[in-house]
Protein backbone atom coordinates (compact mmCIF):
# COMPACT_ATOMS: atom_id res chain seq x y z
CA UNK A 1 0.00 0.00 0.00
CA UNK A 2 2.99 2.27 0.49
CA UNK A 3 4.14 1.91 -3.07
CA UNK A 4 0.70 2.48 -4.06
CA UNK A 5 0.85 6.21 -2.75
CA UNK A 6 4.41 6.37 -3.65
CA UNK A 7 3.20 6.25 -7.35
CA UNK A 8 0.29 8.34 -6.84
CA UNK A 9 2.69 11.27 -5.37
CA UNK A 10 5.05 11.07 -8.51
CA UNK A 11 2.58 11.19 -10.89
CA UNK A 12 0.86 14.05 -9.22
CA UNK A 13 4.03 15.89 -8.60
CA UNK A 14 4.98 15.16 -12.42
CA UNK A 15 1.19 16.34 -13.15
CA UNK A 16 2.11 19.73 -11.24
CA UNK A 17 5.52 20.57 -13.28
CA UNK A 18 4.42 19.97 -16.15
CA UNK A 19 0.91 21.71 -15.83
CA UNK A 20 2.66 24.63 -13.52
CA UNK A 21 5.86 24.14 -14.97
CA UNK A 22 4.35 25.77 -18.89
CA UNK A 23 3.37 28.56 -16.71
CA UNK A 24 6.63 29.68 -15.20
CA UNK A 25 8.55 29.10 -18.62
CA UNK A 26 5.73 31.60 -19.80
CA UNK A 27 6.02 34.07 -17.36
CA UNK A 28 9.94 34.10 -17.86
CA UNK A 29 9.20 34.08 -21.81
CA UNK A 30 6.76 37.12 -20.86
CA UNK A 31 9.95 38.76 -19.00
CA UNK A 32 12.76 38.21 -21.49
CA UNK A 33 11.42 37.86 -24.79
CA UNK A 34 8.28 39.78 -25.11
CA UNK A 35 8.93 43.22 -25.98
CA UNK A 36 5.58 44.33 -27.63
CA UNK A 37 1.95 44.62 -26.07
CA UNK A 38 0.43 42.43 -28.29
CA UNK A 39 2.64 39.53 -27.74
CA UNK A 40 2.60 40.15 -23.91
CA UNK A 41 -1.26 39.86 -24.26
CA UNK A 42 -0.77 36.39 -26.24
CA UNK A 43 1.28 35.37 -23.49
CA UNK A 44 -0.85 35.96 -20.24
CA UNK A 45 -3.77 34.49 -22.79
CA UNK A 46 -2.51 31.22 -23.33
CA UNK A 47 -2.38 30.68 -19.62
CA UNK A 48 -5.02 32.74 -18.13
CA UNK A 49 -7.83 29.63 -17.99
CA UNK A 50 -5.36 27.33 -16.81
CA UNK A 51 -2.78 28.85 -14.31
CA UNK A 52 -4.77 28.45 -11.40
CA UNK A 53 -6.64 25.34 -11.91
CA UNK A 54 -2.86 24.02 -12.35
CA UNK A 55 -1.19 25.58 -8.76
CA UNK A 56 -4.29 23.19 -7.15
CA UNK A 57 -1.74 20.00 -8.10
CA UNK A 58 1.22 21.73 -5.76
CA UNK A 59 -1.66 21.57 -3.19
CA UNK A 60 -3.13 18.28 -4.06
CA UNK A 61 0.34 17.00 -3.81
CA UNK A 62 1.01 18.29 -0.11
CA UNK A 63 -2.19 16.71 0.76
CA UNK A 64 -1.07 13.40 -0.57
CA UNK A 65 2.04 14.00 1.21
CA UNK A 66 0.64 14.78 4.76
CA UNK A 67 -1.80 12.24 4.30
CA UNK A 68 0.42 8.82 2.84
CA UNK A 69 3.92 10.12 4.47
CA UNK A 70 3.31 12.29 7.92
CA UNK A 71 6.37 12.06 9.14
CA UNK A 72 8.48 13.18 5.56
CA UNK A 73 5.75 16.03 5.70
CA UNK A 74 6.76 17.27 9.12
CA UNK A 75 10.30 16.60 8.32
CA UNK A 76 10.33 18.30 5.23
CA UNK A 77 8.13 21.49 6.20
CA UNK A 78 9.95 21.88 9.39
CA UNK A 79 13.59 22.09 7.63
CA UNK A 80 12.83 23.60 4.73
CA UNK A 81 10.53 26.17 6.31
CA UNK A 82 12.67 29.47 5.18
CA UNK A 83 12.47 28.58 0.94
CA UNK A 84 8.65 27.35 1.25
CA UNK A 85 8.14 30.64 2.66
CA UNK A 86 9.37 32.13 -0.10
CA UNK A 87 8.07 29.73 -2.80
CA UNK A 88 4.56 30.87 -1.33
CA UNK A 89 5.35 34.87 -1.32
CA UNK A 90 7.24 34.14 -5.09
CA UNK A 91 3.18 32.43 -6.23
CA UNK A 92 1.31 35.26 -4.47
CA UNK A 93 3.10 38.05 -6.11
CA UNK A 94 2.78 36.19 -9.93
CA UNK A 95 -0.75 35.61 -9.33
CA UNK A 96 -0.88 39.28 -8.46
CA UNK A 97 1.09 39.94 -11.16
CA UNK A 98 -1.20 38.32 -13.89
CA UNK A 99 -4.51 39.16 -11.30
CA UNK A 100 -3.89 42.89 -11.20
CA UNK A 101 -2.07 44.16 -14.58
CA UNK A 102 -5.08 45.03 -16.80
CA UNK A 103 -6.53 46.88 -13.70
CA UNK A 104 -5.11 49.96 -14.37
CA UNK A 105 -4.02 50.59 -18.44
CA UNK A 106 -1.01 52.77 -17.48
CA UNK A 107 2.55 52.03 -18.55
CA UNK A 108 4.00 52.16 -14.75
CA UNK A 109 1.51 50.13 -13.68
CA UNK A 110 1.05 47.61 -16.14
CA UNK A 111 5.17 47.58 -16.26
CA UNK A 112 5.71 46.74 -12.42
CA UNK A 113 3.65 43.98 -12.69
CA UNK A 114 4.67 42.39 -15.83
CA UNK A 115 8.35 42.20 -13.22
CA UNK A 116 6.24 40.57 -10.92
CA UNK A 117 4.78 38.16 -12.74
CA UNK A 118 8.22 37.61 -14.63
CA UNK A 119 10.67 37.83 -11.70
CA UNK A 120 8.42 35.72 -9.60
CA UNK A 121 7.93 32.90 -12.43
CA UNK A 122 12.26 32.73 -13.13
CA UNK A 123 12.68 32.57 -9.13
CA UNK A 124 9.92 29.95 -8.39
CA UNK A 125 11.63 27.87 -11.55
CA UNK A 126 14.99 27.88 -9.76
CA UNK A 127 13.89 27.34 -6.42
CA UNK A 128 11.99 24.05 -7.18
CA UNK A 129 14.84 22.92 -9.20
CA UNK A 130 16.96 23.55 -6.00
CA UNK A 131 14.19 21.53 -4.22
CA UNK A 132 15.18 18.85 -6.26
CA UNK A 133 18.76 19.11 -5.80
CA UNK A 134 18.19 19.01 -2.48
CA UNK A 135 16.38 16.05 -1.80
CA UNK A 136 18.90 14.30 -4.25
CA UNK A 137 21.76 15.52 -2.38
CA UNK A 138 20.36 14.68 1.06
CA UNK A 139 20.21 16.72 4.50
CA UNK A 140 22.04 16.35 8.02
CA UNK A 141 18.99 14.67 9.24
CA UNK A 142 19.40 14.98 13.26
CA UNK A 143 21.21 17.83 12.96
CA UNK A 144 24.48 15.67 13.39
CA UNK A 145 27.60 17.28 15.22
CA UNK A 146 30.74 15.33 15.96
CA UNK A 147 28.96 12.28 15.61
CA UNK A 148 26.18 12.92 17.97
CA UNK A 149 22.66 13.53 17.00
CA UNK A 150 21.58 16.93 18.62
CA UNK A 151 17.99 16.48 17.81
CA UNK A 152 15.26 13.88 16.49
CA UNK A 153 16.40 11.56 14.24
CA UNK A 154 13.81 12.86 11.37
CA UNK A 155 14.90 16.67 12.38
CA UNK A 156 16.59 18.88 10.53
CA UNK A 157 16.87 23.02 9.68
CA UNK A 158 18.96 24.43 6.92
CA UNK A 159 19.52 27.94 6.03
CA UNK A 160 19.88 29.45 2.70
CA UNK A 161 23.40 28.98 1.89
CA UNK A 162 27.00 28.06 4.20
CA UNK A 163 29.92 29.59 3.53
CA UNK A 164 31.62 27.03 1.86
CA UNK A 165 28.50 26.76 -0.37
CA UNK A 166 29.71 23.32 -0.50
CA UNK A 167 26.74 20.32 -0.90
CA UNK A 168 29.54 18.38 1.12
CA UNK A 169 30.11 20.29 4.03
CA UNK A 170 28.84 19.21 7.31
CA UNK A 171 26.80 22.19 7.75
CA UNK A 172 24.88 22.66 4.93
CA UNK A 173 22.59 25.18 2.68
CA UNK A 174 19.60 25.00 0.96
CA UNK A 175 21.20 26.08 -2.21
CA UNK A 176 25.16 25.01 -2.94
CA UNK A 177 27.18 24.56 -6.15
CA UNK A 178 24.90 21.38 -6.39
CA UNK A 179 21.78 22.67 -5.95
CA UNK A 180 22.04 25.53 -8.06
CA UNK A 181 23.46 23.98 -11.13
CA UNK A 182 19.79 21.70 -10.68
CA UNK A 183 17.61 25.04 -10.39
CA UNK A 184 19.53 26.67 -13.88
CA UNK A 185 18.51 23.32 -15.43
CA UNK A 186 15.26 23.75 -14.01
CA UNK A 187 15.25 27.30 -15.27
CA UNK A 188 16.36 26.39 -18.76
CA UNK A 189 14.09 23.31 -18.76
CA UNK A 190 10.84 25.22 -18.25
CA UNK A 191 11.30 28.23 -20.23
CA UNK A 192 11.34 25.84 -23.13
CA UNK A 193 8.66 24.27 -21.98
CA UNK A 194 6.81 27.28 -21.54
CA UNK A 195 8.06 28.50 -24.83
CA UNK A 196 6.23 25.43 -26.50
CA UNK A 197 3.06 25.95 -24.64
CA UNK A 198 2.59 29.62 -26.05
CA UNK A 199 3.60 28.40 -29.56
CA UNK A 200 0.85 25.74 -29.27
CA UNK A 201 -1.82 27.77 -27.86
CA UNK A 202 -0.93 31.05 -29.77
CA UNK A 203 -0.82 32.53 -33.87
CA UNK A 204 1.62 35.12 -31.94
CA UNK A 205 4.41 36.66 -33.74
CA UNK A 206 7.02 36.12 -31.25
CA UNK A 207 6.39 32.25 -31.92
CA UNK A 208 9.37 32.37 -34.67
CA UNK A 209 11.63 33.52 -32.38
CA UNK A 210 10.58 31.04 -29.93
CA UNK A 211 11.74 28.23 -31.84
CA UNK A 212 15.23 29.96 -32.38
CA UNK A 213 15.19 30.22 -28.94
CA UNK A 214 14.08 27.08 -28.08
CA UNK A 215 16.56 25.67 -30.39
CA UNK A 216 19.51 27.14 -28.90
CA UNK A 217 18.34 27.12 -25.50
CA UNK A 218 17.91 23.33 -26.03
CA UNK A 219 22.29 22.98 -26.72
CA UNK A 220 22.47 24.31 -23.10
CA UNK A 221 20.08 22.06 -21.47
CA UNK A 222 22.03 19.10 -23.37
CA UNK A 223 25.23 20.33 -22.00
CA UNK A 224 23.84 21.17 -18.04
CA UNK A 225 22.21 17.76 -18.34
CA UNK A 226 25.37 16.16 -19.57
CA UNK A 227 27.71 17.86 -16.76
CA UNK A 228 25.35 16.90 -13.78
CA UNK A 229 25.36 13.51 -14.48
CA UNK A 230 28.78 14.22 -14.18
CA UNK A 231 28.61 15.76 -11.37
CA UNK A 232 26.19 13.42 -9.81
CA UNK A 233 28.99 10.35 -9.02
CA UNK A 234 30.17 13.34 -6.73
CA UNK A 235 27.34 13.36 -4.54
CA UNK A 236 26.33 9.85 -4.93
CA UNK A 237 29.49 7.36 -5.64
CA UNK A 238 26.94 4.65 -7.68
CA UNK A 239 23.89 7.05 -8.96
CA UNK A 240 23.11 3.97 -11.00
CA UNK A 241 22.96 1.01 -8.73
CA UNK A 242 18.90 1.27 -9.32
CA UNK A 243 18.86 1.25 -13.20
CA UNK A 244 21.27 -2.25 -13.00
CA UNK A 245 19.32 -3.74 -10.33
CA UNK A 246 16.49 -3.37 -12.45
CA UNK A 247 16.57 -3.03 -15.79
CA UNK A 248 13.31 -1.71 -17.01
CA UNK A 249 14.29 1.57 -15.46
CA UNK A 250 16.39 2.91 -18.09
CA UNK A 251 12.93 3.43 -20.08
CA UNK A 252 13.12 7.07 -17.54
CA UNK A 253 16.14 8.24 -18.78
CA UNK A 254 15.66 7.30 -22.73
CA UNK A 255 11.94 8.60 -21.77
CA UNK A 256 14.01 12.06 -21.46
CA UNK A 257 16.37 11.34 -24.03
CA UNK A 258 13.78 11.20 -26.46
CA UNK A 259 11.86 14.42 -25.32
CA UNK A 260 15.66 16.05 -25.28
CA UNK A 261 16.61 15.01 -28.72
CA UNK A 262 13.25 15.75 -30.15
CA UNK A 263 13.20 19.28 -29.03
CA UNK A 264 16.07 19.80 -31.64
CA UNK A 265 13.46 19.65 -34.56
CA UNK A 266 10.98 22.06 -33.26
CA UNK A 267 12.04 24.58 -36.02
CA UNK A 268 10.85 21.81 -38.48
CA UNK A 269 7.88 20.29 -36.90
CA UNK A 270 4.77 20.77 -38.59
CA UNK A 271 2.27 20.16 -35.65
CA UNK A 272 2.85 22.95 -33.07
CA UNK A 273 1.78 20.41 -29.94
CA UNK A 274 4.70 18.14 -30.82
CA UNK A 275 7.33 20.86 -29.10
CA UNK A 276 5.01 20.85 -25.73
CA UNK A 277 4.76 16.61 -26.47
CA UNK A 278 8.97 16.46 -25.83
CA UNK A 279 9.62 19.12 -23.49
CA UNK A 280 6.87 17.16 -21.63
CA UNK A 281 8.47 13.86 -21.99
CA UNK A 282 12.13 15.52 -21.20
CA UNK A 283 10.57 16.61 -17.95
CA UNK A 284 8.75 13.22 -16.86
CA UNK A 285 11.38 11.34 -18.10
CA UNK A 286 13.86 13.47 -15.69
CA UNK A 287 11.86 13.71 -12.94
CA UNK A 288 11.46 9.95 -12.58
CA UNK A 289 14.59 9.25 -13.29
CA UNK A 290 15.91 11.26 -10.56
CA UNK A 291 13.63 9.66 -8.23
CA UNK A 292 14.27 6.30 -9.07
CA UNK A 293 17.73 6.69 -8.25
CA UNK A 294 17.43 7.57 -5.04
CA UNK A 295 14.19 4.63 -4.07
CA UNK A 296 13.68 3.84 -2.15
CA UNK A 297 14.89 6.73 -0.41
CA UNK A 298 12.43 10.10 -0.35
CA UNK A 299 14.77 12.37 1.69
CA UNK A 300 18.35 10.81 1.78
CA UNK A 301 20.46 11.18 5.15
CA UNK A 302 24.10 12.59 4.60
CA UNK A 303 25.21 11.03 7.60
CA UNK A 304 25.81 7.86 9.46
CA UNK A 305 24.00 8.13 12.21
CA UNK A 306 20.30 8.63 11.73
CA UNK A 307 18.98 6.64 8.56
CA UNK A 308 17.29 7.84 5.54
CA UNK A 309 13.14 8.85 5.37
CA UNK A 310 12.58 6.03 2.89
CA UNK A 311 8.89 4.76 1.76
CA UNK A 312 8.51 2.28 4.42
CA UNK A 313 9.30 4.07 7.48
CA UNK A 314 7.73 7.38 6.85
CA UNK A 315 4.60 6.00 5.69
CA UNK A 316 0.78 5.94 7.79
CA UNK A 317 -1.12 3.38 8.87
CA UNK A 318 -2.04 0.74 6.75
CA UNK A 319 -5.51 1.02 7.33
CA UNK A 320 -5.46 4.71 7.21
CA UNK A 321 -3.49 4.04 3.85
CA UNK A 322 -5.78 1.13 2.87
CA UNK A 323 -9.09 3.56 3.43
CA UNK A 324 -8.30 6.58 2.00
CA UNK A 325 -7.62 4.48 -1.78
CA UNK A 326 -11.85 4.65 -1.74
CA UNK A 327 -11.80 8.89 -1.31
CA UNK A 328 -9.32 8.69 -4.28
CA UNK A 329 -10.56 7.51 -6.48
CA UNK A 330 -13.45 9.44 -5.93
CA UNK A 331 -11.58 12.44 -6.21
CA UNK A 332 -9.66 11.82 -8.95
CA UNK A 333 -12.64 11.32 -11.08
CA UNK A 334 -13.81 14.60 -10.31
CA UNK A 335 -10.66 16.28 -11.01
CA UNK A 336 -10.57 13.65 -14.67
CA UNK A 337 -13.87 15.46 -15.28
CA UNK A 338 -13.01 18.93 -14.32
CA UNK A 339 -10.13 18.74 -16.54
CA UNK A 340 -11.98 17.25 -19.66
CA UNK A 341 -14.25 20.41 -19.69
CA UNK A 342 -11.66 22.83 -18.97
CA UNK A 343 -9.31 21.80 -21.98
CA UNK A 344 -12.21 20.89 -24.28
CA UNK A 345 -13.55 24.43 -23.77
CA UNK A 346 -10.46 26.22 -24.05
CA UNK A 347 -9.50 23.99 -26.61
CA UNK A 348 -7.19 25.71 -29.57
CA UNK A 349 -5.60 28.95 -29.91
CA UNK A 350 -6.09 31.47 -27.35
CA UNK A 351 -5.13 34.39 -29.10
CA UNK A 352 -8.67 36.38 -28.60
CA UNK A 353 -9.48 35.26 -25.07
CA UNK A 354 -8.60 38.75 -23.34
CA UNK A 355 -7.34 37.44 -20.32
CA UNK A 356 -7.05 40.04 -17.68
CA UNK A 357 -8.67 42.77 -19.50
CA UNK A 358 -11.66 44.88 -17.54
Amino acid sequence: MEFFWYIVLIIMLATYVVLDGYDFGAGIVHFFFAKTEKDKKNITNAIGPFWDANEVWLIATGGVLFFAFPTLYASSFSGFYLPLIMILWLLIFRAVGLELRGQVHHPMWEAIWDKAFGIASLLLALFFGVALGNVVRGVNLGMVENGISTEEAHYFFLPLWNPTFSPQANHLGIIDWFTLLLGIISVVALTIHGANWIIFKTNSDINVKLKEVIFKLNFALLGLVIISIFIWHIIEPKPFHNFFKYPFLWLLPILMLIGLLGLFKVKTLKKDGLGFLFSTLFLVGGLASTVASIFPNLLPSTNKINPSLTLYNVAADHYGLSVGVYWFIIAILLVIAYFVIQYKVFKGKMDDVGYGEH
